[in-house]
């Protein structure tokens, strides 16, 4: 027989972790089901977090974890492959298991695409940053650079310079045509270098960054380097449920109310999954805003059917 439960979690970082300890302590049978690829995993830390501000990001998973197994949540290491919405939601695993579902939480997050010159990848949460928020405060002061990878970059380059007054704006592939009046002026008055011409590669010595180099050969000492990565939504199983999606600058997300409830009822959203901006401090929020919310909608759903 297909084991039931009254939800499933789909994604066991901070936003699936935080529903499933909602769910669990309101006593609801729950399972999650975690693919074990959290979007921050290449960081050493977590910043920004009241009470866990600098706290290894695998630690905060394994407290977690701990955590909803004190509710007899259960978790399980795979990954949802299908879903079909019937009566119930039957939900099938890439381990051969298929169990049923009352309701559902997809917080399946993104994936961030870097840019495809050499050493961004291997550098990646280490001096090759994302989010000042994160982690300008560790850096600041030291020589930035930031590698464009569209004019939007202008924003980025701006912010930072918030954590340093040494600061680069490569402009990679983006031409300085393309960058508007107010960019520029926006710039000279922050102080931020604009340096035009293709980056070639990161220059890495000892293991740490110490530079930009550029394809006509010409190098920038830098210490840090920051980048926006392009956002990839793991959308795959709300398009199946049918969920409505909407169209932002970066990347399409769920169409979700206050609580995470997406267009297809029964199913709410939470995390990276309705947005590339959402912290670990808001995906734990909007976890228990959609689990807080399915408790209340369980509740008049048996009282209805009675």
């Amino acid at each position: 027989m297909t084991e039931k439960y009254a939800v499933v979690v789909v994604g066991g970082g901070a936003a699936g972790l935080s529903a499933a300890l909602v769910l669990g302590r309101a006593r609801h049978h729950t399972l999650v089901v975690d693919a074990g690829e959290p979007r921050n995993a290449p960081a050493a830390h977590m910043q920004g977090y009241l009470s866990r501000d600098g706290m290894p990001p695998a630690e905060f998973l394994a407290i977690g974890r701990e955590e909803i197994a004190r509710y007899g949540v259960e978790l399980v290491r795979d990954r949802v492959v299908d879903v079909e919405r019937g009566e119930d939601f039957t939900v099938v695993l890439a381990g051969g298991r298929t169990v049923r579902a009352r309701r559902l939480v997809v917080a399946t997050g993104l994936k961030d695409e870097l840019p495809a010159v050499p050493g961004v990848a291997e550098r990646f949460g280490r001096d090759v940053l994302h989010c000042p928020f994160c982690h300008g405060w560790e850096v600041r002061d030291r020589p930035f650079g930031v590698l464009a990878t569209s004019p939007a970059s202008v924003h980025q380059a701006l912010m930072v310079s918030q954590w340093s007054k040494d600061v680069r704006l490569f402009l990679h592939t983006v031409a300085e045509a393309e960058l508007s009046d107010e960019d520029l002026r926006r710039l000279a008055a922050a102080g931020v270098d604009v340096v035009p011409g293709e980056v070639a590669e990161l220059v890495v010595e000892d293991d740490r960054l110490t530079g930009v180099r550029l394809a006509d050969g010409s190098a920038h000492a830098r210490s840090v380097v920051f980048t926006a990565p392009r956002p990839v939504p793991q959308t795959g199983l709300l398009e199946r449920l049918g969920a409505e999606l909407h169209e932002t600058p970066f990347g399409a997300y769920p169409v979700v109310d206050a609580t995470g409830l997406t267009t297809v009822p029964g199913v709410w959203a939470a995390g990276n999954a309705i947005g590339f901006a959402e912290q670990v401090v808001h995906a734990a929020s909007g976890g228990y805003r959609a689990a807080s919310a399915i408790v209340g909608d369980l509740l008049m759903a048996d009282l209805d059917a009675v």
